[in-house]
């Protein structure tokens, strides 16, 4: 009796942890997220004039706005305009008014997996603002810019401002060292910064010319010119380098291995690796598991039956 009593607890016990490592909830592989892949492509924009300003009337408490752009395009495209005219109600009784005129003036942009690049040329060119129809407020011989963004290299700016300068009617000598500042008594002030390039490790941008004005003309109904003119920008952006990946994403042939937390009562496992197991609740060591489930469970059939056949022969 005393044999039986201790031993049936401990063969049920054996039994009961068979049967509760076989009926034990699987592990779940997690973590294995594949984000979205960034763009194929580059991305590249040219401008040949940009525009943002703000032209108050005399006889009108208002200020209008005026932004503009000429040759304005984002890659793949290719743009070729000489001429920009705007109108603004209330300056000139209504009438156009021409803010550039050019012998040249080209925008391009390309962009492939391979690269960007943006490219503007400006040649013989004449820019004017609202209430100054004849001096003109910069005139230029030739400028470009040019933005190159290849895939897993440096991105480079470039800019040039070529031959003669000259800004409301004086010739000026820029300078790289900062902007250079044309006063005209009467008519107002223009600063000037020359040739800009900047770059990151993906994207690059130039500017020409970005000139900072404020003139206060008094002819046409108009009584003060604020704002900001760039010549020639070009910017663009590098495609995805070949073989970048963002996280979660493998390339053929990795097996990264990321094992988060579980529940209590589950196992860890190692994402990414034997997809079919992961997409059926399972692990690698679903096999093993229930190898040793079997065993244990037949261990304790078999001592089950070797105490039973005892307890007959005692009685």
């Amino acid at each position: 009796m005393t044999s039986t009593t201790f031993r049936r607890p401990a063969v049920a016990l054996l039994a009961t942890g068979a049967v509760a490592l076989l009926a034990a909830p699987p592990a779940h592989a997690t973590g294995t997220t594949t984000g979205t892949p960034p763009s194929a492509g580059g991305k590249a924009s040219a401008v040949v004039l940009r525009a943002g300003l703000d032209v108050g009337l005399l006889d009108k408490a208002v200020h209008l706005p005026l932004q503009t752009t000429l040759n304005q395009v984002d890659a793949p495209a290719r743009a070729e305009k000489t001429a920009l005219t705007v109108r603004l109600d209330g300056v000139d009784q209504g009438r156009p008014v021409t803010v550039l005129r050019a012998d040249v003036a080209t925008s391009k942009a390309t962009a492939d997996e391979r690269q960007a690049q943006a490219e503007v040329e400006l040649a013989q060119a004449r820019v004017h603002v609202p209430g100054l129809p004849v001096l003109s407020l910069i005139e230029v011989e030739n400028v470009t810019s040019k933005a190159v963004c290849e895939a897993g290299r440096q991105p480079v700016a470039t800019s040039d401002v070529l031959g003669a300068v000259t800004v409301l009617g004086k010739k000026v000598t820029l300078s790289a060292g900062g902007p250079t500042r044309v006063e005209v008594p009467g008519v107002g002030e223009v600063g000037l910064a020359l040739s800009e390039a900047t770059t990151t490790s993906t994207t690059a941008a130039a500017a020409a010319l970005r000139l900072k004005v404020s003139v206060n003309p008094l002819k046409l109904n108009v009584a003060q010119v604020d704002g900001e003119v760039v010549l020639a920008e070009a910017r663009c952006e590098a495609p995805a380098a070949p073989g970048r990946t963002t996280k979660g994403t493998t390339n053929a042939g990795d097996e990264p291995v990321e094992v988060k937390a579980q529940p209590a009562g589950t196992s860890p496992v190692a994402s990414g690796t034997h997809a079919n197991l992961a997409e059926t609740g399972g692990s690698s060591l679903t096999p093993y598991l229930a190898g040793g489930a079997l065993l244990l469970l037949g261990a304790g059939a078999g001592a089950l039956v070797l105490t039973r056949s005892r307890g007959r022969g005692n009685a």
